[in-house]
């Protein structure tokens, strides 16, 4: 019987290493094998690196078989993986466009970057299985991103003394300070004369404006997606007037949509050119009190337009006094690829420049808006 360890081995490799399992593997793990070869096989650079080599699993599966398969075969995460390396590595774009496979994959984060990236390829049938993928995910991400972003804005209470007697607004310190004189030491006790009450009641925060501006390129992806997800929760916060903007070469207004981010991610197109300056420019437009506003630009900073323009637009907003935010990134990893040299020269301007997940985006806006 081969030892398991080694023919994790074997499947990790591939043919390359069928010495791990000189025995040969169990029905379940040639099963895996050849999905995973229906997969990987694909990779010509694997013959160079000697693991994965390509079988026959390719020809004898539709991907519809294969989905099956893997659900079959393998644990939830590793289904999530590999149908990730599927759509985005290996390009299998009948996984999110073919009727039947939509019907029975998997929602995920993957899956949802797939389909915004080929929704334009769709015809409606196929769109109205799509949505399912973006309404699952979308709302996964809220209830998730719900739970960072809200507390960041509950914001403390002042007491206020209160003739609202009941249980809920006892004040049991100021109780005990004003009672104090009727200490009895022979017992240990205070005798309540005057019981106190408190009132709780939020402080007044004066509204502030946070304006979005997310780079719609397909590099993007994700952090359009969180964009959008993060919008929807800050919306109808007390003091905060939330607008997002999506920009290519061009800019969309999507403020209207904010509360429905599905909508509003089936009205993204991803791809194309990039038009920082102009984004930036529209979105200055936005703000009526410099002072009391935030612009967050979420983009790769590598700028198809006027890079003059932009950091034009740049200093005059740091100096009029908004919080201008650059974003290279916004999504549940914050890890940034982007243009450091452009990046460098607007946080020299004044900016903040950084990459931050959603629940930090919250913080920042918090902090500032509570000053």
């Amino acid at each position: 019987m081969t030892d398991p360890h080694l023919e994790r081995w074997r499947l990790v490799l591939g043919e390359p290493a069928q010495e791990c399992a000189p025995d040969g593997l169990s029905a379940r793990a040639r099963s895996r094998d050849a999905a995973l070869d229906w997969l990987y096989g694909r990779d010509t650079d694997n013959d160079k690196r000697g693991v994965r080599t390509g079988g026959a699993g390719a020809s004898e599966l539709t991907t519809l078989d294969w989905l099956d398969d893997i659900h079959r075969l393998f644990p939830r995460e590793t289904v999530e993986r590999l149908e990730r390396d599927a759509v985005e590595r290996y390009e299998i774009d009948d996984i999110v466009t073919d009727p039947q496979v939509l019907a029975r994959v998997e929602p995920n984060q993957s899956l949802l970057r797939a389909v915004l990236r080929t929704k334009h390829l769709m015809n409606p049938q196929v769109l109205a299985l799509a949505r399912r993928i973006v309404e699952q995910v979308v709302r996964e991400l809220l209830e998730k991103l719900r739970a960072e972003v809200r507390p960041s804005f509950t914001g403390t209470r002042v007491r206020r003394p209160s003739s609202f007697r009941v249980a809920a607004n006892f004040d049991f310190r100021g109780t005990i300070r004003a009672n104090l004189a009727h200490y009895r030491p022979e017992d240990g006790r205070i005798a309540i004369e005057t019981a106190k009450f408190h009132s709780r009641a939020r402080k007044h925060v004066e509204r502030w404006q946070l304006v979005l501006l997310v780079d719609q390129s397909g590099s993007m992806v994700d952090s359009v997606i969180h964009s959008a997800v993060t919008a929807a929760c800050l919306w109808g916060l007390p003091g905060l007037s939330t607008h997002l903007v999506a920009f290519d070469t061009s800019v969309v207004d999507l403020t209207r949509d904010v509360t429905d981010p599905v909508e509003l991610l089936m009205k993204v197109q991803l791809g194309g050119g990039t038009d920082i300056a102009k984004a930036v420019t529209y979105g200055a437009g936005l703000i009526t009190n410099p002072r009391r506003s935030i612009l967050v630009l979420i983009s790769d900073f590598y700028e198809g337009g006027d890079p003059g323009l932009l950091l034009s637009q740049v200093r005059s907003l740091c100096q009029q006094g908004t919080h201008v935010l650059g974003l290279a990134a916004l999504d549940a990893e914050a890890v940034p690829q982007y243009d450091r040299h452009l990046a460098q020269r607007m946080a020299d301007l004044g900016a903040h420049v950084g990459a931050m997940t959603p629940g930090q985006l919250a913080d920042f806006v918090a902090e500032r808006i509570g000053r």
